[in-house]
């Protein structure tokens, strides 16, 4: 683990392993780089990168939003001499790398989308979101009893399936960092419940593998089948009787997409 000092001088956490192409991890809401760690093999073959986004894990500046997150990302590539990177984010993270692309796509070299949706909302003409009654239902529950939501909503990425064969203890052990501080966690909430990426999807320009569990409860397979359809070079991966963590349940499967999908570049 390493840090870096950010021009508006706060201290944003990152790991860095392996040489070859860089492929950069962006973690999903509440999250931390920790939930990474099936992928730290990885290192064996490329560059692999980690970051905590302001206010989660051990980055511990309070002032969230994915505008700072991009500038905290692109000073990060600066910091360790990276020209260009493969973004691969999951969840919000998923949203943070399309808006990336969109406003430093000289940096990006490819983009991987894990149960990613790029409105994660439902609208009039987009039906693969989950309504805002969830959305706030989700807030409510936040301020009543934090640390229960927190689990809560980690039990939730798993399908009936993967619970089943799963040791959820473990698995939370082993990729569950510290959680963000309760202002963070909403002011994240809200960015992800805000966001309308569609317009951005058309003009993304490198080529794009999409990544999604068939029985992902919390952003439905529809979203990452919709950007497959407005993307243009996009390839779709679904991965049966998965939810909305496959890179946890199932690792191989995975890492096996990923390095096939680097390679390719």
């Amino acid at each position: 683990m390493a840090d870096f000092r950010a021009e508006d001088g706060s201290v944003i956490v990152y790991s860095d392993n392996g040489e070859g192409i860089p492929v950069l991890f962006l973690h999903g809401w509440m999250m931390s780089r920790k939930v990474w760690s099936f992928q730290e093999s990885l290192s064996t073959l490329f560059r692999i990168i980690t970051i905590e986004l302001r206010g989660h894990g051990d980055s511990r500046e309070p002032e969230f939003s994915y505008d700072n997150c991009i500038n905290d990302i692109s000073e990060l590539l600066a910091h360790l001499k990276i020209d260009r990177a493969v973004i691969t984010g999951w969840s919000m993270g998923a949203q943070i790398a399309i808006r990336f692309c969109s406003v430093m796509s000289r940096k990006v070299a490819g983009i991987i989308l894990v149960g990613g949706t790029p409105c994660f909302c439902k609208q009039s003409d987009y039906s693969f979101g989950v309504p805002q009654s969830e959305v706030r239902s989700m807030a409510r529950r936040l301020k009543r009893d934090y640390r229960s939501t927190a689990g809560e909503f980690f039990k939730a990425m798993f399908s009936d399936d993967e619970l089943t064969k799963a040791d959820l203890v473990t698995m939370v052990n082993r990729t569950v960092g510290r959680l963000p501080d309760y202002p963070v966690a909403t002011a994240a909430l809200k960015a992800l419940a805000d966001s309308d990426l569609r317009s951005i999807l058309p003009n993304i320009s490198v080529p794009v593998l999409l990544v999604h569990g068939t029985d992902d409860r919390i952003c439905p397979p529809g979203a990452s089948e919709y950007m497959s359809s407005i993307i243009p070079e996009a390839r779709l991966e679904l991965i049966a009787n998965r939810g909305h963590a496959p890179f946890l349940s199932s690792p191989e499967r995975f890492n096996s997409l990923l390095t096939g999908f680097v390679e390719s570049l």
